[in-house]
């Protein structure tokens, strides 16, 4: 089993869960579970006991709240979290949609109440993991919470659009298949979205995960700016 240890661009990830629409609360407190330990997620990865210790106990001693968001926009902070602590099953959290003070806080609590958003997803840097060579199974042990949203489907897909473009914002690069994904929201065929990913982006990607000499987070970013400007499609469409 291999040890790695990092905190960069590239091991960015958002995760999905499920919530009890049961505990929303007529003053705008909601209850859920921002990561469930031991289950292996889109990514083959399992979040192991203790992996959020470090970076709560750091948020704790900046007082610093961790912000409810609106699908992984940053632009758009709902309310906050009260409460967020580990215990046997994974990451609790107790937040508050400022449904008073708040437009889209208020449209999001109406969404919630009547079932249509159903799901926490987190936005977490990979600082610590190992990997099982036998199993393919990655399982985190550290990680640093960046911030938790929520969204209208809790499906635990990696391709979703909003989550390219949190990814986007923080300076990392999206997987092939979010690339296709975003291609084709954009209007372009399959055929045209698998190409245009195969032969371009494929070997960005390669680059990033090589970690090229000279280039830095912004270079690989404007490689990929080059790129979407040669498919006809500006990176200001994502923002």
């Amino acid at each position: 089993m291999k040890i790695f240890q990092s905190k960069s661009a590239r091991s960015l990830r958002v995760a999905d869960f499920n919530f009890d629409i049961k505990a929303l609360a007529e003053n705008g407190k909601f209850t859920g579970y921002g990561s469930v330990f031991g289950v292996v997620d889109s990514y083959q990865e399992i979040v192991a006991p203790g992996a959020f210790t470090e970076t709560l106990a750091e948020r704790a001693a900046t007082k610093r709240r961790l912000p409810v968001l609106w699908q992984h926009r940053s632009a758009e902070p709902l309310g906050y979290y009260e409460k967020v602590q580990e215990d046997e099953r994974g990451l609790y959290l107790e937040g508050f949609v400022l449904k008073d003070k708040i437009s889209r806080a208020a449209e999001a609590y109406a969404l919630m109440e009547a079932g249509v958003v159903t799901g926490l997803s987190i936005g977490y840097w990979v600082r610590e993991s190992s990997y099982d060579e036998k199993t393919g199974i990655r399982t985190l042990t550290k990680l640093d919470l960046e911030e938790v949203s929520l969204v209208t489907f809790p499906a635990n897909d990696e391709a979703r659009v909003e989550a390219v473009k949190f990814k986007l914002a923080h300076g990392a690069l999206p997987t092939l298949r979010e690339f296709e994904r975003v291609l084709r929201d954009e209007g372009f065929s399959h055929a045209q979205a698998k190409a245009i990913a195969s032969q371009g982006y494929r070997s960005l990607l390669q680059r990033d995960a090589a970690g090229a000499e000279g280039e830095n987070d912004e270079g690989l970013k404007a490689s990929l700016s080059e790129l979407l400007t040669a498919a006809k499609l500006d990176l200001s469409s994502l923002s």
